[in-house]
């Protein structure tokens, strides 16, 4: 429960205290400043507080905004401020000061919740202030004042911007056009039923997942249900976010949760699509295999450069410059967006495919489609990464570190390596990851499978990923470490799997890369919302990038093809379990001590 202290003059037929009920707050009236802070002293510690002022004439949706959102401690708008249990005590200062007449507002403001934010700010306490846009919040001063501010309220529809606002700011063609004009309102229709963003998210993954079923049937018919329901799992998906925002309904569980299927769902579909292929006698587990590798390798360097990036200084470049100039171009913005194949059109043209032509031609498509968009944003942040003069943080670096998942192996040999790895050049941890990766795959490519020479040339990766990380991470293309360490363990699993050449080899490996790209991906959410890389002792567990590879290679060497089929599938699982009990018990430990709600509003996936 929540609880709204209203304060100041009450207004005759005001709506306030209906309006605070209805967004569950329990209203307690003051009858002065004395009394607000005397209520505000009786509320229980582990509950929201909201000091509104009476006068108080707007939007319910401006109050929404202002009071409810989860994600920000402490948050404002005219006539209203609220703290969450935690900044509890900044808000309780800040009106104990204003009451003591010291507080150096009072003249300038009239409004107690406006003198109280004002404190608030001179405090640095970081005060949220939504964009209300066409919203209307205010204290009217007097009567003319009030009645202008009721006809600005009836000139603006409150439900139509709650509508428009539930959708993404920046989103692909196909979510923009085809999926959100009519996905936010059965977002409104599931807030209005009491359904939770989460229960959207869920079953947009049961929906993926029957239609991976339909597609492992391998039928035509199958086919098309696959297409069908793949594109009603992506209007869920869409719904979900929708929903979030519609009702400011936004936790660290939600935003793991759906991240997190989005990759499940799309994974488990290229492996229905596999399966079904092999129904009728066509083997495309290397393009399956290889089209989440590819992926996967996408998101990573998405994930690098903005870690890198983000909270780097005189962080400005003339490509930037020419981004931005053409994103104000209005339909280059679309082709921009579009070309880099995001989640909406992808999977739009994986579920058109489908239903169609063939997973081969399916596979075929998305691997060319895949590259061709892997290459286009990978250059552009190399240039802008060559061309802007940033000075990125040590948290950036650190951040770099844990993207690569450097097991004890490169540890131990980077901290031999790290009095020559100074005297290097600038560019030296990204060539020699790069040269290293590219190493041990065409080793394993270029020799028989059995032979010693993949795992020779994964000791010489290990001393290599080790000199990539010996210091910190913070040269102009450091970013690209992380995926090319990440193309390096993938593309060699892969590639022995292809060359063991037995039936279920590629199957085992897929699962292996998927279990390894879930833990890669869980670092990659648990950063982003600064809750810190997975645990020591579990990168250790599961031994490392460099440790799995060399692992891998070894195994091919000592076992026979079925044997190193039988190996895969073990590590698929043992690797699957340790990251999958781990995550789970972090992120529903954090969610029940009430980590702060988080909510990505970044580039489409």
């Amino acid at each position: 429960m929540s609880t709204a202290i209203l304060t100041g003059q009450p207004v005759p037929g005001s709506s306030i205290e209906g309006e605070l009920r209805s967004l569950g707050f329990d209203v307690r009236p003051a009858s002065g400043a004395a009394d607000a802070e005397t209520l505000l002293a009786r509320v229980p510690a582990g509950e929201r507080v909201a000091v509104v002022d009476a006068r108080f004439v707007g939007h319910l949706h401006a109050l929404r905004l202002g009071l409810t959102d989860p994600r920000f401690p402490l948050a404002a708008i005219p006539g209203a401020v609220t703290a969450q249990p935690g900044a509890r005590q900044a808000l309780t200062r800040a009106m104990a000061r204003e009451n003591s007449g010291h507080g150096g507002t009072a003249l300038a403001v009239d409004s107690l919740a406006d003198r109280i934010t004002a404190a608030l700010d001179a405090d640095g306490a970081g005060v949220h202030r939504p964009e209300l846009g066409s919203l209307v919040a205010a204290v009217p001063a007097d009567p003319q004042a009030r009645n202008e501010a009721r006809q600005a309220v009836a000139g603006v529809d409150d439900e139509a911007v709650r509508l428009k606002s539930a959708v993404k700011a920046r989103d692909g063609f196909v979510t923009t056009f085809l999926i959100s004009p009519y996905s936010r309102y059965i977002a409104r229709w599931c807030a209005r039923r009491g359904l939770t963003p989460n229960q959207v998210t869920t079953a947009s993954l049961i929906t993926a997942l029957i239609a991976a079923g339909c597609a492992a049937t391998g039928t035509r018919g199958g086919f098309v249900a696959a297409g069908v329901l793949l594109i009603a799992s992506f209007v869920l998906d869409c719904t979900d976010g929708q929903l979030a925002r519609y009702s400011l309904q936004y936790s660290t569980l939600g935003a793991w949760l759906d991240a997190t299927f989005d990759r499940a769902k799309e994974y488990a579909y290229y492996a229905g699509l596999a399966l079904g292929a092999a129904r009728g006698g066509d083997d495309v587990w290397p393009l399956a295999l290889g089209a989440m590798v590819l992926q996967t390798c996408r998101h990573v360097v998405d994930f690098s450069f903005n870690e890198a990036n983000h909270d780097a200084s005189a962080n400005t470049s003339p490509t930037a410059a020419l981004s931005d100039k053409l994103d104000s171009v209005g339909w280059t913005v679309w082709v921009r967006r579009m070309i880099v194949l995001p989640i909406g059109e992808r999977w739009a043209m994986i579920a058109v495919l489908t239903a169609l032509t063939t997973p081969r031609i399916t596979f075929y498509a998305l691997l060319i489609g895949c590259a061709f968009a892997a290459t286009y944003t990978t250059a552009g942040r190399v240039l802008r990464s060559l061309t802007r003069k940033a000075t990125r943080t040590d948290r950036a670096a650190k951040a770099l570190a844990d993207l690569a998942d450097s097991g004890p192996l490169a540890e131990a040999a980077a901290r031999g390596l790290r009095s020559t790895a100074r005297r290097l050049p600038g560019f030296t941890a990204p060539a020699v990851a790069l040269l290293g990766g590219a190493a041990v795959v065409a080793t394993a490519a270029l020799t028989d499978f059995g032979g010693p020479w993949p795992a020779v040339a994964a000791l010489a990766y290990v001393l290599t990923s080790a000199l990539a990380v010996a210091r910190p991470l913070k040269g102009a293309l450091d970013w690209l470490v992380p995926p090319f360490l990440r193309a390096a363990e993938y593309g060699t699993v892969l590639v022995l799997a292809a060359k063991a050449d037995v039936n279920g080899a590629l199957p085992a490996a897929f699962g292996l890369v998927a279990a390894v790209a879930y833990h890669h991906y869980d670092t990659v959410y648990r950063i982003r919302g600064d809750a810190g890389a997975p645990p020591q002792w579990l990168v250790r567990t599961i031994g490392g990038h460099e440790g799995r590879t060399l692992v891998i290679t070894v195994l091919a060497v000592l076992l026979t093809a079925t044997q190193f089929k039988v190996a895969l599938t073990v590590l698929a699982v043992a690797v699957a379990l340790v990251v999958l009990v781990e995550s789970i018990r972090f992120w529903v430990a954090a969610h029940k001590v009430g980590a702060p709600a988080v909510h990505d509003e970044g580039e489409p996936a």
